[in-house]
């Protein structure tokens, strides 16, 4: 079962190949939510400083019953945070709101501020700072690995022109109908993993005629057949639902897609209306940042 393969890292650290994701989740319902995921077998919890639910989903975890040391915990530094003495604070602040002895992999959750996301200035500086701060937080043993999320090539080489550490994973949006391939292949040239955030495009690719289908002759539904699209180009998905049932198809992937069918799937041209989720700048938009906590 997928639920029990792993990548590994740069760092020789395993990753769950499949994630179980939290955003847009209540903190007062993260606890719950992620012991349904842990008890259903989801050994790898996605959450960031952004979404706001990092107690809930550290309460979760805690009282799954499953031993810490099976549950691979990833958190995201708010992407507001560009400067070494910011990042450290937020950091600590991650572990106390997790409580949590250590945290699995923490990431730059991106490269600008989500008011200016994908605006003119890359904050080099900012980034080489923030990123100092999480090789030191790595090597003091808070965190197991270090990466990055929304980073383009630019941004990555960066980090690799002035940090100690390559950044191991690079979360990104990715699903059938909007895959960024070169960005991909230039990750896997560096040995960065690549996270797929949003595999079934928040819903938008569900009522696609196409893969609806595609979906019905391998007996799926168009989720499993996206996430499953992820899991064959060696992306990690990051599907979230708050939904039981819907977390068990999910994860019901252990099938195989043809070559035929993956290369239609590649050149496919999914909807992406993103419903609510459009509102979001990674979806296109730009927003003015919410509150997060430990802002500093």
């Amino acid at each position: 079962m997928i639920l029990q393969e792993n990548f590994t890292l740069s760092n020789g650290v395993r990753i769950p190949k499949l994630g179980y994701g939290t955003w847009m989740i209540p903190d007062a319902e993260a606890a719950h939510a992620v012991s349904d995921a842990i008890a259903i077998g989801y050994r790898h919890i996605d959450t960031a400083q952004a979404y706001a639910n990092e107690r809930g989903v550290g309460d979760g975890v805690r009282n799954s019953g499953v031993p810490r040391d099976q549950i691979f915990v990833t958190t995201k530094l708010a992407a507001e945070s560009k400067s070494y003495l910011d990042a450290k604070q937020l950091i600590d602040g991650s572990l106390q709101a997790l409580a949590l002895d250590h945290i699995d992999l923490m990431l730059i959750h991106s490269p600008q501020p989500w008011s200016e996301f994908r605006a003119g200035d890359r904050y080099f500086e900012g980034n080489a700072d923030a990123w100092r701060a999480l090789e030191e937080a790595h090597q003091a043993g808070k965190l197991r690995a270090v990466g990055v999320s929304n980073f383009e090539r630019e941004d990555i080489e960066n980090l690799l022109a002035n940090g100690r550490l390559a950044p191991m994973v690079n979360q990104v949006l990715a699903h059938v109908g909007n895959t960024p391939f070169d960005l991909i292949e230039y990750c896997r040239s560096k040995d960065i993993l690549v996270q797929a955030y949003s595999p079934v495009a928040h819903g938008a690719v569900l009522k696609d005629a196409g893969l609806q289908d595609m979906a019905e002759r391998y007996g799926v539904s168009v989720a499993q057949l996206c996430i499953r699209y992820c899991l064959q180009l060696n992306l990690l998905p990051l599907p979230k639902t708050l939904n039981p049932v819907h977390m068990r198809d999910n994860a019901a992937v252990d099938f195989t897609i043809s070559d035929e069918d993956m290369n239609a799937l590649r050149g496919t041209g999914a909807g992406t209306d993103y419903g609510e989720a459009g509102k979001f700048p990674v979806f296109g938009k730009k927003r003015q940042p919410e509150p997060t906590p430990y802002a500093g």
